[in-house]
C-alpha cells in the first residue's frame, strides 16, 4: 500500500489556501481496499450538507475478497471533524468562488485520514504559467 494517495490533479486546478485534516468512516470492505490500493480522487469533492461534511465522488474499488455486503465503489463518506473547524471551514466557503477539495488519503496511527484544502479555482493563464515555471525548473535541474 503507498503511504499516501495524492489528488495531483487538485494542485494544477486550483490555487489551495488552507488546508485541513479529517478522518474518514469507511466499511471494513473499503479499509481493505484502499490498503490494497487504487484509490482514483478523479471526481472527488467535500461538501457540506446539514452541519457535516461529507466527501463525494472518492473512488475506493470493491473489494474481491469481500462477501455479499460489498461497499459501492462511490458512496458518500462522511468526514470526521470538530464542530468548530466544520464552523470555520463553513465560513471561508461563504466567500465567492471557494470550494474545498480532498488533496490527500494516509494512514496516521491506524486510522485513515483525508487532507482537505479550500482552494480557488485557476483560470486557464495561472494553469499556463504554472506549468511554464515547472518546465523552466525542469531545464535548469537537468543543465
Amino acid at each position: 500500500m503507498p503511504a499516501v494517495y495524492t489528488n495531483r490533479r487538485a494542485h494544477y486546478e486550483y490555487e489551495l489556501l488552507e488546508r485541513y485534516e479529517a478522518g474518514i468512516a469507511l466499511t471494513g470492505s473499503e479499509v481493505k481496499s484502499v490498503r490494497a490500493g487504487g484509490v482514483d480522487f478523479r471526481d472527488a469533492y467535500a461538501r457540506l450538507y446539514g452541519g457535516n461534511l461529507e466527501l463525494e465522488g472518492l473512488y475506493i474499488p470493491e473489494y474481491t475478497q469481500a462477501t455479499y455486503n460489498n461497499h459501492t465503489p462511490r458512496r458518500t463518506r462522511r468526514l470526521l471533524m470538530h464542530r468548530s473547524e466544520i464552523e470555520k471551514i463553513r465560513r471561508s466557503l461563504t466567500q465567492k468562488g471557494l470550494t474545498l477539495v480532498p488533496t490527500r488519503l494516509y494512514l496516521k496511527e491506524g486510522r485513515f485520514k483525508v487532507e482537505l484544502a479550500v482552494g480557488r479555482g485557476k483560470k486557464l493563464h495561472d494553469k499556463r504559467r504554472a506549468e511554464a515555471d515547472k518546465q523552466a525548473r525542469r531545464e535548469l535541474r537537468e543543465a
